[in-house]
């Protein structure tokens, strides 16, 4: 029953057996390998920090998962290995060009131009990114982002579907 609660209730509670994995399975709960993130990757059991951030680095480049094959020969992994993580792993597919998966744009390396065809970003606030990312360093992530700008949460609400880092 506790594990049961707190996987239910804990989004970055980290599998300690593949039991574990397959009653999350039973609960609903679920990892879209082609959206997942680190914290979603370091949930399942074996995996280290340096393949869930490979596998997001992949993602992010526009490499999309489309089997278990796919994850076991970007981990280096024989397929009967991933296998027991099969039924946490969902393989949804995402169209690039479609207008309800924006290309996400990296505010570290984006110009000017670039960060002002972003909807929600003028030509000057996309000076001050450029400006403040040259005299303090690159953006950690997003609160860094919405901090160093002193930029409102209702923006960083609608920039968050547009911007990774």
């Amino acid at each position: 029953m506790f594990i049961r609660n707190r996987l239910l209730k804990d989004p970055y509670y980290r599998f300690g057996s593949l039991e574990e994995v397959v009653l999350a399975a039973s609960l609903g709960i679920r990892i879209d390998v082609n959206q997942a993130t680190v914290d979603d990757w370091l949930r399942l059991p074996g995996l280290s920090i340096h393949q869930a951030r490979s596998l997001v680095e992949l993602s992010r480049n526009g490499v999309q998962f489309h089997c278990l094959e796919d994850i076991a020969a970007a981990l280096s992994w024989s397929v009967q290995r991933l296998q027991p993580l099969a039924p946490i792993l969902q393989f949804c597919y995402y169209d690039v060009e479609s207008i309800y998966s924006p290309k996400l744009i990296n505010p570290n390396t984006a110009t000017g131009e670039m960060l002002s065809k972003i909807p929600g970003i003028d030509s000057s606030l996309a000076d001050r990114i450029v400006a403040n990312r040259e005299s303090a360093g690159f953006y950690r992530n997003l609160a860094d982002f919405q901090n160093r700008l002193s930029l409102p949460g209702e923006v960083i609400g609608q920039l968050m579907h547009h911007l990774c880092f």
